[in-house]
């Protein structure tokens, strides 16, 4: 009964961190609904896989979310028809190359800026490293859910992404949906594509909405993004806080003796913990005593891009083949990159 009341606490304490951060990614997500010319962002991000991946990745310094926060983000860009190595390199990386967690992680390391440093480089590695690599997949709607992927393949059935106007056919389509509601209505009973393209489409041929409608339009999209990701965000914080407790965590800390097997535990660590990107330093800060400095920045690299909580927000973009190689590959690159720093730094 303990060991119960210990789970549903620390279940709690998850989804009360992660909610707002979680929030503030879909008010930015509905931001880029009704104020982002996703037209002129397509054009302005290089298609380049390499170029798209790192400007992606640099986009997170411009929106201070979490790996709660960033995915409903990451899945607007998708929306938007923008490339899959931009995407791939923003989900990965604003949770770490954002002004928020650096400040957090200068406060809890300042004796030891060189954290701070080879936090934000490898990130940034790993981030463009797999866009790159899912850029090798021309057509990313295999790697999606079914939802996104029909979104994805409406948006390519468009001519070079032209906005709907009202020399338009309704049957175009129009560059904004809301995200969601195609996905919850009533059990049993999902909403279809067609019908709920039916009010951007009508605003498209408005021509520009008014500020009645831009707000309308912004509420109803916060809900509906709420509604889905805040199932996934309860379903993963309970498999997180049920590893939490029901695993010793000091299986995973007796493993952190030596140079690999203090890497892999600390890795291990992060993705049952599922803390905060914004507070996850000054987590790590308590173990600088009885692991390396290497093992502090493999938490503090893997833990915002891959934990049982924010996997649980990716099922709402990618099928769980991707999640997969997504995870196999990003615990290698950090566990690579950690090491290396353990033997030449």
């Amino acid at each position: 009964m303990n060991q119960l009341n210990n789970a549903f606490t620390l279940f709690l304490s998850l989804l009360v961190e992660a909610f707002p951060f979680l929030l503030l990614g879909v008010l930015l997500s509905s931001a880029l609904l009704l104020f982002i010319d996703e037209g002129k962002l397509i054009k302005t991000l290089p298609q380049n896989p390499f170029l798209g991946a790192l400007a992606g990745s640099c986009i997170g310094f411009l929106f201070p979310v979490c790996e709660c926060g960033n995915v409903p983000v990451a899945r607007r860009f998708l929306m938007q028809g923008l490339p899959t190595s931009a995407a791939i390199g923003f989900l990965l990386a604003a949770p770490t190359i954002n002004p928020i967690v650096i400040w957090s992680t200068w406060v809890a390391f300042r004796d030891q800026p060189e954290i701070i440093i080879f936090r934000v480089i490898f990130s940034l590695m790993i981030a463009v490293i797999m866009g790159c690599i899912f850029s090798v997949q021309k057509d990313p709607r295999p790697l999606l859910q079914p939802f996104l992927a029909q979104r994805v393949a409406i948006i390519r059935n468009q001519a070079k992404f032209i906005r709907v106007t009202p020399q338009n056919s309704p049957q175009d389509g129009s560059m904004l949906l809301q995200s969601g509601t195609f996905l919850l209505d009533k059990p049993g009973n999902p909403l279809s594509m067609e019908s709920l393209a039916n009010s951007t489409i009508a605003l498209g041929r408005m021509g520009t909405p008014d500020f009645n409608q831009r707000l309308g339009l912004f509420v109803e999209n916060v809900i509906q993004e709420l509604r889905e990701l805040g199932g996934m965000l309860i379903f993963g914080s309970a498999i997180a806080a049920g590893l939490q407790v029901f695993v010793p965590r000091e299986i995973v800390l007796n493993l952190g003796q030596g140079t690999i097997s203090s890497i892999l535990a600390m890795m291990l660590l992060a993705a049952v913990v599922s803390i905060c990107s914004t507070v996850d330093s000054f987590f790590a800060l308590s173990f600088a005593s009885t692991f390396t400095t290497s093992s502090l920045l493999a938490f503090l690299v893997f833990g915002p891009m891959i934990d049982i909580k924010a996997i649980g927000l990716m099922l709402s973009i990618f099928k769980p083949r991707m999640i997969i190689y997504l995870f196999a590959l990003v615990a290698q690159l950090t566990f690579i990159l950690a090491l290396c720093h353990s033997y030449f730094f």
